[in-house]
């Protein structure tokens, strides 16, 4: 390359970009750097930038060339994904899968495969299958309207597999995808049934019981109680009101740290607060239960706590009336209101009071096999 030091006319940033990719670029520098006069470090710079194929022209490169060449051809051959034996592909597109595992959880983007055997997520550039399934153990599908990072709606498919798991996954063409689904799994046998929407929370899917289904949910911040020499902090985590219970999920745990029966609950009030210094003026939902006659409040905090309110006053509302068609009686050690059915046949949940008709029959079979003895 022979260096060209005069350019006539003004150069633009386009001139530049076309300078270096077509002839190319020789800098040539001599660096010192000192201090109080002393030179300490020197520098000496030689470099030639220029495109590949003026490098090449000039003899430059050219074994590293060949090489990267050689790599990117064997590369590409081994990002083929992998299939089975006999297995052909009936539909690939671009989508995303879920991943979740532990702490970490991110959308991870590849090719979508559905073939005559499974359904895969693959991963060109690692040559990883981020997930996949045999079409046999897809039992359900629950198409969910959801909001991405960006702000933009979306289209989750939900995907219930054998054994509880819940996939999620998004493509481009989801009509499209769903089709080509059922018709695979016609072909095999197997009818794609419809996911019940309680079921598509994967968190819920750890702690509901037999019967029990949720009423409405959301992402809230709960005041934990002071603990040792932990002062009260508000965690993040979801609550969740079932037709049976209160309950609070603790995502960095992965577990129940509140819960309280709905028939315990007597009271929810909403009001505006500050958290802390930064958190200020706040939407916070106090709710109040009973515990072993003591009144207990237990407080959240989410954008929706009006709506949290009026659905538990609904659901206290219930339960009073349901107890108010019952004779009532007030139980004689902690003084709690409770049906007298209950009260006399299974005791005082508040208290753990047992009436002595109930504790005469428990006496005599704990000394029956005594006195045979």
């Amino acid at each position: 390359m022979e260096p060209e030091r005069e350019w006539k006319g003004r150069a633009t940033l386009v001139d530049l970009l076309d300078r270096v990719f077509d002839k190319g670029v020789v800098i040539q520098a001599d660096l010192i750097i000192s201090v109080a006069g002393i030179p300490l470090i020197g520098v000496n710079l030689r470099a030639a930038l220029a495109g590949m194929e003026t490098m090449l022209k000039y003899g430059m490169l050219q074994d590293m060339d060949a090489k990267t060449r050689m790599w990117e051809a064997q590369h590409r051959k081994n990002n083929q994904v992998p299939l089975l034996e006999g297995e052909e592909v009936a539909l690939k597109m671009f989508g995303s899968y879920y991943y979740s595992k532990g702490i970490y959880k991110a959308w991870k983007s590849g090719r979508v495969y559905l073939t005559n055997a499974r359904l895969l997520l693959y991963q060109p550039d690692m040559a990883e299958i981020v997930f996949q399934s045999s079409l046999e153990r897809i039992a359900a599908i629950k198409i969910r309207r959801e909001k991405s990072f960006t702000g933009k709606n979306k289209d989750i498919i939900h995907l219930a597999l054998e054994g509880g798991k819940i996939a999620r996954l998004n493509v481009l063409q989801t009509q499209e995808f769903i089709e080509k689904l059922k018709e695979l799994q016609e072909k095999i046998g197997v009818a794609l049934g419809e996911l019940p929407a309680e079921e598509l929370d994967e968190r819920a899917n750890n702690f509901l019981t037999d019967g029990e289904r949720i009423i409405c949910q959301e992402k809230m911040w709960h005041l934990m109680p002071k603990s040792g020499i932990m002062a009260e902090t508000w965690k993040p985590g979801y609550l969740y009101l079932t037709n049976k219970r209160l309950c609070w999920w603790y995502e960095f745990e992965g577990k129940v740290l509140f819960q309280v029966p709905i028939d315990k609950i007597t009271g929810a009030m909403q009001e505006r607060r500050n958290l802390s210094a930064v958190l200020t003026d706040k939407k916070v939902l106090d709710v109040i239960y009973s515990n072993d006659g003591s009144k207990i409040v237990a407080s959240f905090s989410g954008k929706e706590t009006e709506e949290w309110q009026e659905a538990l006053n609904k659901m206290i509302a219930k339960e009073s009336s349901q107890i108010e068609d019952e004779e009532l009686e007030t139980c004689p050690q902690c003084g709690e209101k409770a049906p007298v059915k209950e009260l006399l046949g299974q005791g005082c949940k508040s208290c753990g009071w047992v009436s002595p008709k109930l504790k005469k029959p428990k006496l005599l079979k704990e000394l029956l096999p005594i006195a045979k003895a």
